[in-house]
């Protein structure tokens, strides 16, 4: 049935960089073997021999580039039918055939054709990093292999070695740790990402779902907000048809995203970790407030307000502000905020009447810039001017 006879690389990448995406991955070959490239390491079971005969990762890795994106490459270390894996399972991976003869010579075929700028690893949890050669293959791509050195990024899914089997955070470029990846409450010291369908349900495209299998576009933004106030991106899993659509439930749910980001995205692109992560964030998705900050030493802080409070008021306990030098204003409105100190310690933003065509978008979450705000923690009987330049 997978034939891919609509797919258009070129649509695809246009509805990507619409939506704001910055990086595109396609599962290269997964589980079943099944290569999406035209791999002479795969005899009769790729892309260009059967199905589609076409080759859609050079199609679509020419379409996302010449978009400005970079593109990414998944790749499955396992297969699941693959006869040698099989046996070398048997023989509890004292024999190394599968990967020998199937695996390696695959993913440096795979690599040297397509340079990708991130490889996203997977199928790694029987067999350790040895087995795999992971370390091997890793060297070779960091350091002189298939022109990758110097900006190829790995996620950390190479063997069970690993000491979190299943969830990673250990080796790797970059953790994407267990499915869904969330937001850790202790923060990652290292980079990470939060990999998550927007069927709610399937990593593929599944033509039985009904209405209610789909991420709504606050579930999707919530998933973007809390993961970057954590430090981490989001990787954004669509399933296309069999005939190569992606379907319009997708595009719309890119289109919404596309649409936060042209108003927000200076809170999201670039952006780095502040001291706090969230204010009352643990009361869900359409509550609760998550914290980010603008990469300069002297940093602007974001508020991403997930829900409208009742009384037009956004408390936030984890900012000091300044009567002097602070400034507030809502990202996309050209209404002036005003604040004042609360009560109990923070800020208190109050939201002045909005009609609908002064609000950047009906539905949250809504960004505020702070400008010229302290962290609620921050030391200030400390003479570190280093410490106080950061807590700036």
């Amino acid at each position: 049935m997978f034939k891919a006879e609509f797919f258009d690389p070129d649509s695809w990448a246009d509805m990507f960089k619409e939506g704001g995406i910055k990086y595109v991955v396609l599962t290269a070959k997964h589980h079943e073997g099944f290569t999406n490239w035209c791999s002479k390491e795969s005899f009769n079971w790729n892309a260009c021999e059967t199905g589609p005969k076409r080759n859609l990762v050079a199609d679509l890795t020419k379409s996302v580039r010449a978009a400005g994106l970079h593109m990414g490459l998944y790749h499955s270390i396992y297969e699941w039918f693959h006869p040698l894996y099989i046996q070398d399972k048997a023989n509890k991976f004292s024999t190394r055939r599968y990967v020998d003869e199937v695996y390696y010579p695959q993913a440096v075929e795979l690599n040297t054709l397509y340079q990708p700028d991130l490889i996203w690893s997977d199928g790694d949890w029987e067999a350790n990093s040895s087995y795999w050669r992971s370390q091997e293959l890793l060297a070779w791509l960091y350091n002189d292999g298939a022109g990758t050195a110097g900006k190829l990024v790995v996620n950390d899914r190479w063997g069970n070695d690993n000491p979190a089997i299943d969830s990673g955070l250990h080796h790797g470029g970059y953790f994407s740790g267990s499915d869904r990846q969330q937001a850790d409450p202790t923060l990652l010291q290292h980079k990470w990402e939060n990999a998550f369908t927007l069927d709610g349900r399937s990593w593929g495209y599944a033509r039985n779902d009904n209405f209610d299998a789909y991420l709504n576009i606050t579930t999707v933004l919530y998933e973007v907000v809390s993961t970057v106030a954590y430090g981490g991106n989001v990787l954004i899993n669509i399933g296309p048809t069999h005939d190569g659509r992606i379907t319009a439930i997708f595009q719309q749910r890119l289109k919404q995203l596309g649409s936060w980001l042209k108003v927000n995205g200076e809170a999201i692109y670039g952006s780095t970790t502040w001291h706090a992560q969230n204010d009352t964030a643990q009361h869900g998705v359409e509550q609760g407030v998550y914290y980010t900050a603008s990469s300069s030493l002297n940093s602007t802080v974001y508020a991403h307000m997930m829900g409208w409070p009742d009384d037009n008021h956004l408390i936030l306990t984890q900012a000091v502000g300044s009567n002097h030098s602070t400034v507030v204003h809502m990202l996309g409105c050209s209404v002036p905020m005003t604040w004042a100190p609360h009560a109990s310690g923070g800020m208190d933003i109050t939201i002045p009447p909005l009609s609908p065509k002064q609000l950047p978008s009906l539905e949250g979450p809504w960004v505020f810039e702070l400008k010229g705000v302290q962290w609620a923690g921050f030391d200030h009987n400390s003479n570190d001017d280093v410490s106080k330049a950061l807590y700036s």
